[in-house]
């Protein structure tokens, strides 16, 4: 699936799973990968997060995934005391895409998962968080810069599916929940021949 340099996908699109599109803000909440194919990156999972729940445009998302979130700030952040997570990127509401985590590591965003038959997703995905409140709706420029991302993604792992936090952890998880426009990304899924949650069965 890996495309040749051009115009929309320059040689130096990546640096050491760094892309160059995002804004890097490196987390120390990350871990080698399986070696081998155990920890070939093949999913894309799609979450929902805003800290506290359902206020946009603030500094708390970064500051919980590199472990600088007052925990005294909110009532809410009481419950996040002490919790050490990441995610290889965040896609703020109009669109910017900031990274935490190489996407040749591992980041801490799947928890106990399955999907496809293969346990422990973070071995083998890359974790995305949209800005937003499970269930709830998202903006359009979310959308634009989640399909831009998957094609770079693509272009640099060879991935097959992608799905959100509720598919791969079923009843334990429900983002990004009813509000995601999945429809969105099928012209997107079906240029990158990847597979979506609609298609999967027994997970």
């Amino acid at each position: 699936m890996q495309a040749p340099a051009g115009p929309e996908c320059p040689a130096d699109e990546w640096a050491q799973g760094w892309w160059r599109h995002a804004r890097a803000v490196p987390s120390p909440n990350f871990g080698p990968r399986p070696a081998g194919p155990d920890g070939q990156v093949s999913l894309v999972v799609v979450h929902a997060i805003s800290l506290p729940p359902g206020r946009f445009g603030g500094p708390e998302v970064e500051q919980l995934f590199t472990n600088a979130l007052d925990w005294q700030a909110h009532p809410y952040f009481e419950a996040l005391r002490g919790l050490r997570v990441s995610a290889h990127f965040f896609i703020r509401r109009q669109g910017e895409v900031v990274q935490f985590v190489s996407t040749r590591d591992r980041a801490w965003h799947a928890g106990e998962s399955q999907w496809r038959g293969r346990q422990a997703c973070n071995d083998h995905s890359v974790g995305v968080e949209l800005e937003g409140l499970e269930g709830d709706a998202f903006e359009p420029a979310q959308y634009s810069a989640l399909q831009r991302l998957l094609r770079a993604l693509a272009r640099e792992h060879p991935l097959s599916d992608v799905a959100g936090h509720e598919h791969i952890a079923p009843g334990r998880k429900g983002d990004p929940g009813p509000g995601f426009d999945w429809s969105s990304l099928a012209p997107t899924l079906g240029e990158l021949s990847l597979r979506g949650p609609a298609a999967a069965s027994g997970h």
